[in-house]
């Protein structure tokens, strides 16, 4: 805790230096600029003054040049000072547990993902720029839409929530598939920005227009906002202080981007951002066994092609169902995925083939009950 601290205050001071330097930099520079000005104002009345306004011209350059050298040189202090700050908190040597093959044959998915990264954030020349320097081939409408997403998302930010709500009137038939509270929500906080404007005639009307479509899914809160209107003077002071809470702003533009990607078939969040967050949860732990399996029996972690100890991870960071298999015990693999059986149980690949003795008419008993089957008669399950 204390290390994290001293880091945190050296970025601070690093932080206020650079700011600080930056000011004075450009105070240093504008008078410079000012003494150009002035010695040709002077040369353009006083041809004679030539001669001695270039050697003040001169002496004041070289005075701002060292201005500007000291101030460089306090921000490279500093920012060593942090430096060494930080080398000194964390002495893991990454190179003794990362995995040299790792990516071997598929620089191109790597760098497919750091472009799509790019686009998602909104970086959209640096994207362009590595697209092209990659040669790398992605989707242009892909590269289009995104624009629109921040442009809308902007617009919000703005408490412009119109561009939102008639994206989402346009995809309404996918948000009600999926059960999305999206276009709710956004009506929902037009209609209290009208309330709280005291615009009570058009917030009556817009929930007249627009509630009606959701009165089979989300009528009790339907039934709140028309109860708000007894409290139209002192809404923040009544039983329905919540519709003023400013995070539900925060969260419709949340709800937004994950519908918005959902619908072009991408998840919320991107995969690059997903990859460094998990890889940095297990690192300490792959850091812990990587040096107890160099200890005892000279092995890498990385040899078996998957992890040698379970990372724990929160529920919005696992994407993929989990079998193990009640014969073996031991979980799937790409390799030894599960088998759905005639009579429905399930094992893993690897037990079905032991049970058919590798043969995919062979008729064998079930583990779990009196059927028999035969291997050709199982079908895979994807997870």
């Amino acid at each position: 805790m204390e290390s994290l601290q001293s880091i945190v205050t050296d970025f601070e001071k690093v932080y206020q230096k650079q700011v600080d330097s930056t000011l004075e930099i450009d105070n240093a520079l504008q008078s410079l600029i000012d003494s150009f000005v002035d010695v040709r104002n002077s040369i353009a009345s006083n041809p004679r003054a030539l001669v001695p306004s270039m050697a003040i011209l001169k002496q004041k350059a070289l005075t701002s040049s060292r201005q500007i050298s000291s101030q460089q040189e306090e921000v490279r202090r500093y920012a060593t000072r942090h430096d060494k700050t930080l080398r000194g908190a964390y002495k893991t040597d990454l190179n003794n547990i990362w995995d040299p093959g790792a990516f071997d044959d598929r620089e191109d998915v790597l760098a497919k993902t750091i472009a799509l990264h790019f686009i998602r954030e909104g970086q959209f020349n640096i994207a362009d720029t590595f697209i092209n320097e990659a040669g790398l081939d992605v989707p242009e409408d892909l590269k289009d839409r995104f624009p629109e997403m921040y442009r809308i998302l902007e617009a919000i930010k703005e408490d412009n929530l119109e561009p939102a709500i008639q994206w989402a009137s346009a995809h309404r038939e996918h948000l009600d598939k999926r059960g999305s509270r999206l276009e709710f929500a956004l009506h929902r906080a037009q209609f209290v920005q009208l309330l709280t404007s005291m615009r009570i005639k058009e917030a009556l009307q817009y929930s007249k227009a627009n509630f009606g479509h959701f009165a089979g899914t989300h009528m009790k809160e339907i039934q709140r906002l028309m109860g708000s209107f007894i409290y139209t003077k002192n809404l923040s002071n009544s039983p329905y202080a919540d519709l003023l809470d400013p995070n539900q702003r925060a969260d419709i533009q949340h709800s937004f981007t994950r519908d918005f990607c959902q619908y072009l078939g991408l998840s919320s969040d991107s995969p690059l951002y997903i990859s460094v967050l998990v890889g940095t949860l297990a690192l300490p732990t792959i850091i812990k066994m990587s040096s107890i399996m160099k200890d005892k029996s000279g092995l890498e972690w990385s040899q078996a092609g998957e992890l040698p100890v379970e990372i724990p991870l929160s529920n919005n960071q696992c994407f993929h169902s989990v079998f193990a298999c009640p014969v073996s015990k031991e979980q799937s693999t790409e390799e030894n995925p599960p088998m759905l059986m005639f009579c429905g149980h399930v094992i893993c690949k690897f037990c079905l083939d032991r049970l058919s003795k590798g043969n995919q008419n062979t008729r064998f008993k079930c583990p779990y009950c009196p059927t028999e089957s035969t291997a050709g008669q199982s079908h895979r399950i994807h997870l």
